[in-house]
């Protein structure tokens, strides 16, 4: 046995649990980091061959693993851009060099510019939101991915194209009566206009209903007419009308249902009376699912979806590369990026107003310290006796 290679197997060792309490001190530092993967290190023996009966001692070798597919525990907050991945799958972030990256890391805030940027810099990738298709994506990368932006829809309008107006109309009147109601409508522009509707008998069990606006009348006259028990016949009944300018803007064609309508010994009644669309509002706030779609909250109450978070995974998360700032990008051992989107093909769910904690036990990392502790004292004690020994063979000589 060579004391030179006793001394080596010492030093061997002394190296590798410094690796390893360098993994502890990165554990415990990053204890309290949004989406931190805890990493660890893991032994391997090394041996060397034996010849002629002498024993040569070998040493040991580490490899730094880390547990990105363990997912922590969820810290609850009252911001709703705060989000956390319940599963598996990352968010994709864009860096200030352009690069898009994967992260657990959820703790996003709105810039002044209106795009959602993490502690650590780094900006929420997504796909504007089709109400007719999903966004079309690139399944292994990064292309067609959009910054997404809280402050694209600072102003909303949108205008009525359908509504419904069900009303009784009372039987026992004369030919000749005449009643007046109204619905508001929404131009092209958000402004409100007032449609009103006349409804004048002109015999038993028949009705017209004159649609006008600004006292003008605004499409058709339309007939209504009951059985003998106050139902409309036919049961179907739908007024239509026709596109108008008013001061640059376009109101109409808008399609009323009045199918609901009814004609009974009771006072004249409107039972139901709704248009869609809405005025010009502005955005106070935003709303994330559970599916990753990002909502624009106005103060009319009206949620607009304008973007889908994108998630990507790869087959081994294990192996990702890890990088500075909590993010990750494809290893050779990691396997291809595969895109999705959240609740769907095996990724996780959004959480929002919570975030991710780290996977790190402290408890753990501190046993794991003492260990280190006691190990790298044992193996410099096998340094040391080497080199005593060594002291002893160069005494000889005296």
């Amino acid at each position: 046995m060579s004391l030179y290679g006793t001394m080596r197997t010492g030093v061997s060792g002394m190296n590798a649990q410094a690796n390893r309490l360098s993994t502890v001190a990165d554990n415990i530092a990053n204890a309290n980091t949004t989406g931190y993967k805890k990493a660890s290190t893991q032994f391997s023996s090394l041996i060397l061959p034996t010849t002629g009966g002498a024993y040569n001692s070998g040493g040991v070798t580490t490899d730094v693993r880390y547990s990105i597919s363990s997912q922590g525990t969820f810290t609850y907050t009252t911001s709703a851009t705060d989000l956390a991945i319940n599963g598996k799958g990352f968010f994709i972030v864009q860096g200030s060099d352009g690069m898009q990256y994967m992260t657990r890391a959820g703790a996003f805030t709105k810039t002044d510019e209106g795009a959602l940027r993490n502690s650590a810099g780094f900006t929420l990738m997504g796909y504007e939101y089709s109400s007719t298709d999903d966004p079309t994506i690139v399944v292994n990368g990064f292309d067609g991915l959009t910054e997404i932006n809280l402050s694209s829809g600072s102003l909303n309008a949108t205008a009525s194209t359908a509504g419904a107006l069900d009303v009784n109309l009372p039987s026992n009147e004369a030919v000749g009566y005449t009643k007046p109601t109204s619905l508001v409508a929404y131009d092209s522009q958000g402004n409100t206009r007032l449609i009103e509707f006349t409804y004048t008998k002109t015999a038993d069990n028949v009705w017209t209903v004159q649609a006008s606006y600004n006292g003008t009348p605004y499409g058709p006259s339309t007939t209504m007419t009951f059985n003998a028990a106050g139902k409309l016949t036919p049961s179907a009944l739908s007024v239509t009308l026709p596109v108008q300018n008013i001061n640059g803007a376009t109101l109409g064609p808008l399609t009323i249902d009045m199918s609901g309508s009814t004609q009974l010994g009771s006072p004249f009644d409107v039972s139901n009376g709704k248009i869609n669309g809405n005025a010009a509002s502005k955005v106070t706030g935003y709303e994330i699912s559970d599916d990753g779609i990002v909502y624009l909250k106005y103060d009319n109450s009206e949620l607009v979806p304008k973007y889908r978070i994108a998630m990507a995974s790869v087959q081994s998360p294990d192996n990702l590369k890890p990088l500075p700032g909590n993010v990750y990008s494809q290893s050779a051992d990691s396997g291809v990026v595969v895109m999705g989107y959240a609740g769907s093909s095996g990724y996780g769910t959004i959480i929002s107003g919570a975030l991710e904690d780290s996977n790190v036990d402290i408890a753990e990392e501190l046993t794991s310290m003492i260990e280190s502790q006691r190990n790298y004292t044992a193996n410099s004690k096998v340094f040391q006796t080497g080199s005593e020994l060594m002291e002893v063979l160069v005494n000889l000589k005296r």
